[in-house]
C-alpha cells in the first residue's frame, strides 16, 4: 500500500496517482525482460511527437518546438533550481564544443561538493521510505517527461556527440529511454524478490511456538556517481542513472565536459518530478567541471560516493576499479571487437551488413567491429569461392557504394567527435596496405563539421608489427582486414583477443554447423556477446533494450552488462527488522 505524497505546489503529484499512471507500463516492462521479446513504449519516428499527434507523449514537443527549445538554451546560463552549492559558490563553466561547429556557449553551475554531497545524503530517508513501487513510478514519470522532449534532446545529443540528427533522435532519445526503463524494471524486480514482511513461526513440540514478525527494507548504498561519456551521454548514462535512483540512491551526474547538455536536461527534469512528488530534489544533482579539471577522480574517492557508473577509456576504468574501494564500480571500457568470416550463403547481404556496421556514426561506437578475420585461402559463398583479396576489395566497394552519395554519407557518419579520432584515421595508412582510403565529406548545413568515411587496412596475422595493431583498440572509423591461416586460427585469435583485450561484440559468418559451434563455444568460454550471420537490417553494433544484453561483464571490455539483475542488485541491501510477535 502506498501513502499519498503531496506538496504545496499546484502541480503536486501523489504516490497513488503516479503508481496508477505508470503501473501498466512497469508491468509491461517486467513482462518484456522476462520474455525477451521486442517491445518499446517510446516511438522512434520524428513525426510521432507534437501536440495533437495521435499516441504522442503528453505535452510532447514537435520538431520545430524541439529545435526552438534547444536554440533558446544556447549562449545562456543553465540554472539548476535549488541545487546547493551551485553557481555563486562554485562558479560557472562552459566547456562544450559542437563537432558540427555550432556555437554552444552554455554555462553550467560548478558545484561546491562539500555543500552538495551532504545535502544529497539528507535526501535519502524519505526516498527509502517510499518503497520500490513508488520509486519506480517516479522514475517512469521522469522518463515520460524526457520522452516528451525527445526532439530537444536530439539536438542536444547531436551537437555534443557528433551523431547525425536521426541517430541522435533515436539512440539519444527512445533507445536511451528504453534502456533507462529496462533498468527500472530490473531494479523493481530485484527489490521485491524479498517480501516486505513475513510472519515467522517455529514449532516447539509441546511448547508454544516461537513467533516473530519480520520486516525487510531495501536500502540504497549511498550517493551514486554517474560519469558520463562524450559519444552516447544518454544511452550509456540512463541505465546507471535509473538503476541507482530506483534502488533508493541519490545520483550525482558528472557529465563529460564536451557532452553536458543532454545530462543537464535530464537532471533538471528529474529534479522537477521529484519536487512535485514531494521528495527532496537533491536526490539528483549536476556536477559540471571546468575543462581539464578532472573532478571525476576527486569524486570517485569521496567517502559519500558508494556507487560509480562509468563509460570511457580502459585506463580510467581500470583506475576506478583499482582505487575507488569504498564504492561499487560499474564500468564499460574499451575492447577489440572482432568478426570471423568463414563462409556465407548471402555474400551480398554480408558485405552490405558489414559496410553499414563499419560506417554507422563513423565507427565511434563501443560495439563497432574492428578486426575482420579472413582466411588467406578465401571463403565459400553463394557467389562462388572468394579469395581473401576479393573479399576485402568487395567490402571496400560496398562501403564506397554505401557512402558514395554525400547526403547519405552525412546521415550515416555524423561528425568526428574529437581530434584524437581524426588523428587515428589519418595515421591508419601507416599501419599496413590500405584497402579503402578515408575521404572527407562536406556537410551542407554545418561547414565546420569534420566528416570522414571509414578506412580499411590489410594486415597479416603473425607478421612482425601486426600483432600490436590487432591487439589494440582504434576507436573510430578504422578497421583491419586480417589474413589468417585458417578459420581455426581465426577462432583462436578471437579467443585471445576477448580474453586479453575484451570485446563488447563478436560477429561471425559461416555456413558450417561445426564452425558455428566452435565460435559459439569460444564466446561462451570467454563471455562475449555473439551475432551470427547478420545479413539484413540488424547489425552487430546495435542492441535492443529489454531483449539484448549490451556487454557481458565477463571480459575486460566491461565489468557489467546493460542490463541484468547483477547490474542493479548490488546497488542496495536488504535490512531486516525482527520483532517478538
Amino acid at each position: 500500500m502506498t501513502t499519498p505524497v503531496t506538496t504545496s505546489s499546484d502541480t503536486a503529484l501523489s504516490a497513488v496517482e503516479l503508481t496508477e499512471r505508470h503501473r501498466p507500463t512497469l508491468d509491461r516492462a517486467l513482462e518484456a525482460i522476462r520474455t525477451r521479446e521486442y517491445w518499446s513504449p517510446h516511438p522512434e519516428h520524428p513525426k510521432a511527437y507534437g501536440e495533437g499527434v495521435e499516441g504522442a507523449p503528453e505535452g510532447s514537443l514537435s520538431a520545430g518546438q524541439g529545435q526552438a527549445a534547444f536554440d533558446a538554451l544556447r549562449g545562456g546560463r543553465f540554472e539548476i533550481e535549488g541545487q546547493p552549492g551551485a553557481g555563486p559558490e562554485g562558479g560557472w563553466t562552459s566547456t562544450e564544443v559542437s563537432p558540427y561547429g555550432l556555437e554552444m556557449g552554455i554555462e553550467y553551475p560548478r558545484p561546491d561538493l562539500d555543500v552538495l554531497l551532504p545535502a544529497m545524503r539528507e535526501a535519502m530517508p524519505s526516498w527509502r521510505a517510499a518503497g520500490p513501487e513508488v520509486r519506480a513510478a517516479v522514475c517512469l514519470e521522469i522518463l515520460a517527461r524526457i520522452s516528451a522532449r525527445t526532439h530537444e534532446f536530439a539536438h542536444a545529443v547531436m551537437h555534443t556527440s557528433g551523431q547525425a540528427f536521426m541517430m541522435a533522435l533515436q539512440a539519444g532519445g527512445p533507445h536511451a529511454q528504453d534502456r533507462g526503463m529496462e533498468a527500472v524494471a530490473y531494479a523493481y524486480a530485484e527489490q521485491v524478490r524479498t517480501p516486505g514482511s513475513a510472519d515467522w513461526s517455529k514449532p516447539q513440540g509441546k511448547r508454544d511456538p516461537l513467533n516473530l514478525s519480520k520486516h525487510f527494507t531495501p536500502v540504497g548504498r549511498g550517493v551514486s556517481l554517474l560519469i558520463g561519456c562524450n559519444t552516447f551521454p544518454t544511452w550509456n548514462g540512463y541505465p546507471g542513472f535509473f538503476a541507482s535512483l530506483a534502488t533508493g540512491n541519490p545520483v550525482l551526474v558528472k557529465p563529460h565536459p564536451r557532452a553536458v547538455l543532454p545530462l543537464a536536461l535530464t537532471v533538471r527534469i528529474a529534479r522537477d518530478v521529484l519536487r512535485e512528488a514531494g521528495f527532496d530534489a537533491n536526490l539528483v544533482a549536476l556536477a559540471a567541471e571546468r575543462d581539464g579539471e578532472g573532478i571525476a577522480k576527486e569524486l570517485a574517492l569521496r567517502p559519500e560516493i558508494r556507487i560509480i557508473d562509468y563509460t570511457g577509456s580502459t585506463e580510467f576504468g581500470d583506475w576506478l576499479e583499482n582505487n575507488a574501494h569504498q564504492a561499487r564500480v560499474f564500468t564499460e571500457k574499451a575492447g577489440v571487437n572482432t568478426v570471423v568470416v568463414d563462409s556465407t550463403d548471402d555474400y551480398k547481404g554480408m558485405l552490405g551488413n558489414l559496410a553499414f556496421s563499419l560506417s554507422l556514426y563513423s565507427g565511434q561506437m563501443c560495439t563497432t567491429p574492428q578486426n575482420l578475420l579472413i582466411p588467406r585461402g578465401g571463403i565459400s559463398t553463394d557467389a562462388g569461392e572468394k579469395s581473401y583479396d576479393e573479399v576485402v576489395a568487395d567490402l571496400a566497394t560496398a562501403v564506397g557504394k554505401l557512402l558514395g552519395d554525400d547526403a547519405r554519407a552525412n546521415a550515416l557518419l555524423g561528425a568526428i567527435v574529437n581530434q584524437q579520432v581524426r588523428e587515428r584515421v589519418e595515421s591508419a595508412p601507416s599501419l599496413g596496405e590500405v584497402a579503402l582510403e578515408s575521404r572527407t565529406v562536406e556537410h551542407p548545413d554545418f561547414p565546420g563539421a569534420t566528416v570522414r568515411t571509414p578506412v580499411i587496412v590489410k594486415l597479416e596475422a603473425g607478421k612482425p608489427g601486426s600483432e600490436d595493431v590487432c591487439f589494440s583498440e582504434f576507436f573510430g572509423p578504422v578497421s583491419f582486414a586480417v589474413a589468417v591461416d585458417s578459420t581455426a586460427d581465426a577462432v583462436e585469435m578471437l579467443r585471445r583477443t576477448v580474453r586479453e583485450k575484451g570485446a563488447m561484440t563478436v560477429g561471425a559468418y559461416t555456413t558450417s554447423p561445426d564452425v558455428e559451434r566452435m565460435i559459439e563455444d569460444a564466446c561462451l568460454d570467454e563471455c562475449a556477446q555473439l551475432s551470427l550471420n547478420l545479413t539484413g537490417g540488424v547489425y552487430v553494433n546495435q542492441t535492443a533494450a529489454f531483449s539484448d544484453f549490451h556487454g557481458s561483464g565477463g571480459n575486460p571490455a566491461a565489468n557489467a552488462a546493460l542490463c541484468d539483475g547483477a547490474f542493479v542488485s548490488d546497488r542496495f541491501r536488504t535490512v531486516e527488522v525482527r520483532r517478538q510477535a
